[in-house]
């Protein structure tokens, strides 16, 4: 692998609901035909805006620490893998465990299986395919330099707070310059359908950042967020 650095980010507000990641996705040999991505409606009924949701790949994944067969590994680059056939006993302990709601029991395979960044291409390294076929730059795989130079108006964060648990993470989510950490309200979160509460958390976090900047000037367009 080359000693360039390239991290996954991940940027709500350009997300234009396509599909073009997950019909990407599913063309891995190794997802069986089926999506490790999965698009979804952030406030169904509502709004047509749409979020998309890949594996954050934890540096402290909830989902290994509970899993009771020691089926689900980390490599040396922090990419969480789906579970190990011989070991996984689909308990579904993974499942209950994950605050992103990604992980999901095949039940027909009788094993784990969620996004593991195309490792199969960015081992070699080339994008993850998702993020190759993305038209909008909702999801983009490259440097922080890149990412940086790109997209002056906004910036990447890597931790979470749900509830009283702070979770790092190897991927990232683009937002405001003020805005540290994402929160996410764990009612909504229950409430509004897993992920889709990720996108909303990001919302009230982009809102809060706006709501300061207003305090003491006058507030920038939307179309610098983007």
């Amino acid at each position: 692998m080359s000693g360039v650095v390239r991290d996954f980010f991940i940027d709500f507000q350009r997300c234009i609901g396509c599909q073009a990641c997950a019909a990407a996705c599913s063309e891995c040999h190794t997802h069986r035909g089926l999506p490790m991505v999965h698009v979804d409606l952030v406030e169904p009924g509502v709004s047509m805006q749409t979020a998309p949701m890949v594996c954050m790949h934890c540096a402290d994944p909830t989902c290994a620490s509970v899993c009771p067969a020691d089926a689900i590994k980390v490599d040396e680059n922090g990419i969480v893998h789906s579970s190990l056939k011989p070991r996984c006993i689909s308990c579904g302990n993974c499942e209950l465990a994950c605050p992103f709601g990604v992980p999901i029991i095949k039940v027909g395979i009788q094993q784990m299986q969620k996004c593991d960044m195309c490792f199969d291409r960015t081992s070699a390294g080339l994008k993850p395919m998702c993020a190759t076929v993305c038209p909008s730059g909702a999801l983009f795989y490259g440097t922080r330099e890149e990412i940086a130079q790109q997209r002056p108006a906004s910036k990447a964060v890597n931790r979470w707070r749900f509830g009283h648990q702070r979770i790092t993470t190897r991927v990232h989510v683009m937002v405001p310059h003020d805005v540290d950490e994402m929160e996410v309200d764990l009612p909504a979160f229950d409430e509004g359908g897993g992920p889709a509460a990720l996108a909303t958390a990001f919302a009230a976090s982009a809102g809060g950042g706006r709501e300061a900047r207003e305090a003491g000037a006058e507030a920038a367009p939307e179309a610098e967020f983007l």
